[in-house]
């Protein structure tokens, strides 16, 4: 019992580690999206633990498969989320102006939306190398825990933004957009650099 609370508890920190990006650029997203329904908050949050669970799992399969490969792919990681949040941030900047005429309000894509979940998770790639040792059912668990933490933060990061959003009316795009763009140089800074 002892061991499978500290696997569940190991588990969830990671989750915590892992989901920090996905909870900025959730608060971003209620930042510039005020008005967000009940429903699109879960569905966004939903998007960022999937992606939070599928990333920890195809990397433990990659290791368990095809390490060379993998590590080939490692230093583009980085860049990989700078340029897709990069890209979201400016884009997020750039169309404050049009999406306070045609009533948008700050609403995401459901290709931005992906983008985002992708840029958010690659990291979590890495974890695959953290738990290789598993079998098939304990990498499933731990990539559960870290998409349910995920979740939970996502959320609460959604609302936090929503708060602050209907505070900050109009400049909410270009906070939201300046975030996203300070989340891809934080990954690509800690990656390339170190921490």
């Amino acid at each position: 019992m002892r061991s499978v609370l500290l696997f569940l508890f190991n588990s969830a920190l990671l989750g915590v580690g892992l989901a920090m990006d996905a909870f900025s650029v959730s608060l971003a997203n209620g930042l510039a999206e005020p008005a967000m329904s009940k429903r699109r908050t879960a569905a966004m949050a939903g998007v960022y633990a999937g992606f939070q669970f599928l990333m920890p799992l195809v990397g433990w399969f990659v290791v368990r498969t095809a390490v060379e490969l993998f590590e080939s792919l490692r230093p583009f990681i980085p860049w990989i989320s700078l340029i897709l949040l990069a890209y979201i941030g400016i884009r997020m900047i750039l169309e404050r102006n049009k999406e306070e005429e045609d009533g948008k309000g700050g609403r995401r894509t459901p290709w931005e939306l992906l983008m985002q979940g992708i840029a958010t998770s690659i990291d979590a790639l890495s974890v695959g190398f953290t738990i290789a040792e598993y079998d098939t059912r304990a990498a499933f668990a731990a990539s559960l825990v870290i998409a349910a933490v995920t979740f939970g933060l996502c959320v609460g990061g959604i609302r936090l933004g929503r708060s602050f959003g209907t505070k900050l009316a109009g400049r909410a795009s270009i906070l939201g957009g300046c975030i996203l763009i300070a989340i891809g140089l934080e990954i690509f800074l800690t990656s390339v650099f170190g921490n």
